[in-house]
Order: C-alpha cells, then structure tokens, then sequence
C-alpha cells in the first residue's frame, strides 16, 4: 500500500482563493499594524517635546498637527457650563469626566477643557457633587486631544445644556449649543488646581497589538487552507 496524491481542480481552486485572501488580509493587517507603530512613536515624542502656548489664533488651526501635545492655557474657567460625561470608571468606581469651557485671555476663543474625573453617587446619578473651580485668571497645563473618547450612545442622548449629563460630547457639538467661539480641541488639564479632581487620564490605545493578533490569525487560515488541501488529495492505493 502506498499514497497517491490525486489533483482536483475545484479543490485547488478553492485553495488558491483562500491563500491569496488570507495572505493579503494579513499583510494588509500587518500594515495597519507598522502605521499605528509609527502613530504610537508619533505620539510618545509629541509628549515628551516642550510645552507649548495655545494662543487665540493660528496654533489650533490644525488639530492634527498639535495632538498629543501639552500646552499651556491662560485664562479663565466658565463655571456656568460644567458638562458631565457619563460611564467613565476609574479604577472601578463609575463616575464623570467634567468638562469646562475655558476662556483664553486676551481673546474671544475658549477651548473644551477636561478637568478631571469626579464619583457618582450610587444611587442617584443625577445628583451631583459640589464643584470647587479656581475664579480668575490662571495658568494650567494639559495635554491637546481630539476627542476624549466616544463610547456607545445607551438611549437617547441628553439635550446638552449646563450641568447636563452626557455621555458624548465634543468641541464642534459644544459650540454649536453654547454659541462661544472654540478651538477645535479637548485640552485634558494637567496642573493640579486643588480642586479634588482625579487626572489620572487613560493613555490612547492604538490597537497594535489587535492588528498584530489579526495578521497572525489569517496568516494561520492560509497555511491551514494549504494543509487541507495537501492532506486531502492523498489517497491510499495499490503498487
């Protein structure tokens, strides 16, 4: 008894297609892989440069050339406009991140500052704690984001006007309600404002890992597609 391999059209048809798909998802994987790479190297040297002064003009234009930055803000909070954004856990504990319009002196702009992360009560989300905001002008530090991060819409979103508790929310939408003039920005403060807010703010994941995990994935369908089909078309026979 011996083993004959026995070529099927149809079979190897089918092979080719799989292999070449999964080969061509994989790499395609794998780059999207290499750019969030060069996205995270991007970012970690954003960071680390100096910080910069966000003026009224002329240094926001462009978001994408400024995020991840830090920057220094000079200025004024607007307390009347405190917005809530819900399902934001820290270490567990269900809470908001506050969100405060801040007013650049010298200008009529004002940028969307994330102040911090507060508690909710846990029995009544609405009822919410009081605020401690620094009156005056100040000076603060944060880093420059596009947005704080959009999670899944539960419901129908709140009309958001002051003290509202949303769940998203960014500088376009803000400005649209309240009628100030924004940058194009979320500036996540740094500078601790003795205030009783967290800013333990989450770093972005850029998801290389996933892409890593996917090309591996398709990769494995390929080879297995092959195996398949070479280990299928063997057949037992006589000399």
């Amino acid at each position: 008894m011996r083993f004959r391999f026995r070529f099927r059209v149809i079979p190897f048809l089918a092979t080719v297609i799989l292999v070449a798909a999964g080969v061509s998802l994989a790499q395609w994987q794998t780059r999207r892989g290499d750019e969030k790479m060069a996205m995270d190297a991007r970012m970690q040297a954003r960071q680390a440069a100096p910080a910069i002064r966000l003026e009224g003009t002329g240094a926001a234009t462009n978001p994408d050339e400024i995020e991840y930055r830090r920057v220094l803000l000079k200025g004024e909070f607007l307390s009347n406009w405190p917005v809530y954004l819900d399902n934001r856990p820290h270490n567990g504990v269900a809470g908001f991140y506050l969100l405060m319009p801040f007013k650049i002196a010298a200008t009529n702009l004002h940028v969307l500052v994330a102040r911090g992360w507060i508690p909710r009560n846990a029995s009544d989300r609405t009822q919410l704690p009081a605020l401690v905001t620094p009156q005056g002008t100040i000076e603060i530090e944060g880093t420059v984001r596009q947005g704080i991060g959009h999670i899944m819409q539960l419901g129908s979103p709140e009309p958001l006007r002051p003290a509202a508790i949303v769940q998203n929310l960014d500088a376009a939408g803000f400005a649209a309600t309240s009628g100030l003039k924004m940058q194009p920005v979320i500036v996540e403060q740094l500078t601790d404002t003795h205030d009783g807010l967290v800013r333990d703010w989450p770093a972005p994941a850029s998801g290389v890992e996933k892409h890593r995990g996917y090309a591996f994935q398709w990769y494995a369908l390929a080879a297995m597609a092959f195996i398949f089909f070479v280990v299928t078309g063997f057949r037992r026979g006589s000399k």
